[in-house]
């Protein structure tokens, strides 16, 4: 499959989980994962915005490309 295709599936999968809360994975580097959890606040034409639940006042930005190199992961919570 051709990798616009796949970032257009990733970008449609997020977009239809706005609202909803998710666990983050994010590669920190060095070994380290960091786990966050939040919920998915807006997305955009390259990038997706979540909510952290331990701050509300903080947001963390990821782009689809993120998501199919796997240096994030999310799981859809409900």
């Amino acid at each position: 499959m051709e990798k616009r295709n796949v970032l257009a599936t990733i970008r449609r999968d997020i977009e239809d989980h706005v609202g909803e809360k998710v666990t983050l994975k994010a590669n920190g580097g060095r070994r380290k994962v960091l786990v966050n959890k939040g919920t998915i606040e807006k997305t955009y034409p390259n990038i997706f915005v979540i909510r952290l639940d331990q701050d509300t006042q903080r947001t963390v930005t990821y782009s689809y490309s993120d998501v199919l190199t796997k240096t994030v992961q999310i799981v859809f919570v409900g």
